[in-house]
């Protein structure tokens, strides 16, 4: 069994998939592991360390896929990397399944067996592999010091002999994975913060890492789904909540927004006319950008001045954490691959709850029902089971 690591191929991708020491525990489970030439530069991995680590380090693209029985990647492949994938190999990868349809419909074609780390469930035994917590941790921490770059003001309370100066005041939107951890860091740089949440249930969380929490009622009791997301409100509710939001973000010194709906669009929290009425030389960090923001006027992958607001709509911001952020995957996907390698053999148990979630693609089929259902699909009718396959050769 060869799991490849290729370079990633997107635009200002700096993360890798697996670092040299993820290479012991694939080891230990007969597992060979070939790397792409420079695949772990942007992180500062460099070749000698994979070699060093037992890896085969290999030139080109073409020559790993070639050789790859499972190909682990960050990003989705592109269309040229799914043609060079061979039929029957596995793929790993966030796969984003709602936004790439030709590229499944391909993967399918090409029986390849897809699978998605962004549709990793959040149960108690897959929190190890759960790699959209680990990468939101990373684009949290690093929202607010991008926040606290532009903030013409200083986070902390400071005593000094021209005076006192106060705190900043940073809201944030949204108490997920990235928003507690943005929260942990506003803190830690000394800003006064508070932070809202459709879910009640969050709030003792948010004020164990010493925020307040605001609290709105938006008239609707059932507000988390059964995998802990908020629930997409009603048209009336989302409709009182920003109105509600706009009378609290122009208090703000700095908002960061970090509210996001699985295969949705971004809820939009802050309107136009909000950012018109908050102070000039306010910061605005939308951590939704790339699912169409949070925020009206937030555009993706740029950083803006509306009304004297600063509004960045940063993509893909863990990247810029490349050491951390690729650790942390490394340890998702390992975690996530060892289980499928038994004997040798790609061993896909589809009655395994984790498996079956993230697998897309397998034996020519759209095996994921929402992608089969926005792809026009009749839902699948196959028997759920293990599925032991030889290296390269679909079930």
């Amino acid at each position: 069994m060869k799991i490849g690591v290729p370079r990633e191929s997107a635009a200002g991708e700096r993360r890798v998939a697996l670092i040299p020491d993820a290479l012991a525990a694939l080891k230990k489970v007969g597992a060979e592991v070939l790397v792409e030439s420079g695949a772990g530069a942007g992180s500062f991995f460099d070749d000698a360390a994979y070699e060093k680590a037992g890896a085969r380090v290999v030139r080109g693209a073409e020559a790993l896929f070639g050789e790859a029985d499972i190909i682990t990647k960050v990003q989705r492949p592109t269309e040229r990397e799914a043609d060079l994938i061979r039929e029957g190999a596995a793929v790993v990868s966030f796969l984003q399944p709602a936004n790439s349809l030709d590229l499944v419909r391909r993967l399918a074609e090409r029986r390849v067996s897809a699978f998605s780390m962004d549709l990793i469930p959040r149960i108690s035994r897959a929190q190890a592999m759960d790699a959209l917590s680990s990468q939101a941790a990373v684009a949290g921490y690093k929202a607010v010091l991008v926040a606290a770059q532009s903030l013409p003001k200083f986070f902390p309370m400071l005593t000094t002999a021209a005076g006192t100066i106060f705190a900043s005041k940073v809201l944030v939107l949204g108490a997920g994975v990235a928003g507690l951890q943005a929260i942990a860091t506003a803190r830690r740089l000394g800003a006064v913060v508070w932070a809202y949440d459709v879910r009640p249930v969050v709030r003792e969380q948010v004020e164990s890492l010493g925020a307040k929490f605001l609290a709105f009622d938006v008239g609707e009791n059932d507000t988390e789904d059964k995998g802990g997301y908020a629930k997409q409100l009603s048209a009336d509710a989302q409709a009182r909540q920003q109105q509600w939001l706009a009378d609290q973000t122009k208090d703000f010194d700095v908002v960061i927004t970090t509210a996001l709906i699985p295969g949705r669009p971004a809820p939009r929290l802050i309107t136009r006319a909000t950012v018109e009425r908050m102070r000039s030389g306010s910061v605005i960090v939308d951590l939704a950008a790339e699912a169409g923001g949070n925020c009206e006027v937030t555009q993706p992958g740029q950083t803006i001045e509306h009304h004297g607001v600063i509004v960045h709509g940063p993509l893909n911001l863990a990247s810029s954490g490349a050491v951390h952020a690729s650790q942390m995957y490394a340890r998702n996907v390992t975690n996530f691959v060892t289980p499928l390698i038994k004997d040798g053999r790609l061993h896909i148990d589809t009655s395994d709850e984790v498996i079956r979630a993230a697998l897309v693609t397998h034996g020519g089929q759209v095996m994921h029902e929402p992608t089969r259902a926005a792809m026009g699909l009749a839902p699948t009718t196959s028997t759920a089971g293990p599925v032991a396959q030889s290296t390269g050769v679909t079930a």
